[in-house]
């Protein structure tokens, strides 16, 4: 019987990066972006709020964070059968709006990244291009 196991999870500096690189691109796109990164526990890591973001982005945004982290997809992709129930079963922790990424390294799972602030394409375009540039895995993830 084993005692125990190790999980693996993303740095601050890592996150903090993916955050600015989020913000940084939403300004390129002229969207003030909200983004948020969560381990893979849907404990938040970092977050930032562009000036001018909506309020109810600051939320949103955690909870694509952090449904991504724990199911390990894009928040776009949980089945439709699950939308309703998803959010009512965890008490509104996990959503099913498109813009949360998982965030992998290599083979490594370390966490997700959500982004808000637009309409829910533009947040999951915006989440995959900061995975690009952050150099994290993006294969099969299509908005």
């Amino acid at each position: 019987m084993s005692t125990h196991r190790q999980t693996v999870t993303i740095t601050y500096e890592t996150a903090a990066r993916a955050v600015a690189l989020a913000l940084e691109i939403g300004a390129e796109r002229g969207l003030p972006t909200v983004a948020a990164v969560a381990d893979p526990s849907m404990t938040l890591i970092a977050y930032g709020m562009a000036d001018g973001a909506t309020p109810h982005s600051a939320e949103t945004s955690q909870r694509k964070a952090q449904s991504s982290a724990s199911i390990r997809r894009r928040t776009g992709e949980i089945p439709a059968e699950l939308a309703g129930p998803l959010p009512l079963a965890t008490g509104g922790t996990m959503t099913t709006i498109d813009g949360g990424a998982p965030i992998v390294f290599g083979d490594l799972h370390v966490g997700g990244l959500g982004i808000a602030g637009g309409p829910p394409a533009m947040d999951a375009e915006i989440a995959l291009e900061t995975l690009k540039r952050l150099g994290a895995r993006t294969e099969g993830m299509h908005p």
